[in-house]
């Protein structure tokens, strides 16, 4: 699938550029190849010190976190790597919650149903760190999520030595928390008694781990 595509012919092959790139960020492309759809990410547009350091060690990680979580129903199918430089995934029909306009929203059962889908990659031993971001939950039209853009996704098998366990274990408490503040964004009546208190940041004594967590994420959303 789609192994026709090249870094040379996908400017001929999209159907329009979803996101623009910039001095750091990699053109998001909507492509079309043999009557299949797919989404690229190109970081072959981008500076060359940047695109072949940064750019390809990034898109290692993500096709790592993309691989590692094949088949699970609400994550894109990974199709593959582009000569290095790029990614291509399945294209979900839907609508990102960023875009759901007004007096649309999900209903409590669809942060239930994220919920789990959360847990299920969890289990493959993964954490999206990103997940605050509502552009990277989609909603299709049976209302079922879907989670995309796993670049700053972070694999337990990196965090498996003590401290960070630690570390990683905050990722993940981070992802369950990004869905409860999504919660409060767009279905602020479903949100019960034990989220409100799961929600607040940790004790005094978290704040050395939260502040490596929070540097490291941070550097992987500008970079990404």
């Amino acid at each position: 699938m789609f192994r026709f595509l090249t870094i040379q012919n996908l400017s001929e092959k999209q159907i329009r550029v979803l996101r623009q790139p910039t001095n750091t960020r990699p053109i998001i492309r909507f492509v079309e190849d043999n009557g299949i759809q797919g989404i690229v990410k190109d970081y072959s547009v981008n500076g060359f010190i940047f695109r072949n350091v940064i750019g390809r060690f990034l898109l290692w990680r993500e096709s790592w976190a993309y691989q590692r979580l094949k088949g699970i129903k609400g994550v894109p199918a990974f199709y593959g790597k582009i000569g290095g430089l790029a990614l291509v995934v399945s294209k979900v029909h839907g609508k990102d919650l960023e875009r759901l306009s007004e007096g649309e929203k999900p209903d409590p059962q669809f942060f239930q149903k994220l919920t789990r889908l959360i847990q299920k990659c969890h289990r493959h031993g993964v954490a999206h760190c990103d997940l605050k971001r509502s552009s990277n939950i989609l909603i299709d039209d049976v209302g079922d999520p879907h989670i995309v853009d796993w670049a700053a996704a972070i694999i337990e098998k990196e965090f498996f030595l003590y401290p960070l366990t630690i570390i990683y274990k905050k990722f993940i408490d981070d992802d369950f928390k990004a869905v409860i503040k999504l919660k409060m964004r767009y279905c602020p009546e479903g949100i019960t008694d034990e989220e409100k208190r799961n929600y607040p940041q940790g004790v005094l004594g978290e704040r050395t781990i939260r502040a490596v967590r929070d540097t490291a994420r941070r550097w992987l959303q500008r970079v990404s």
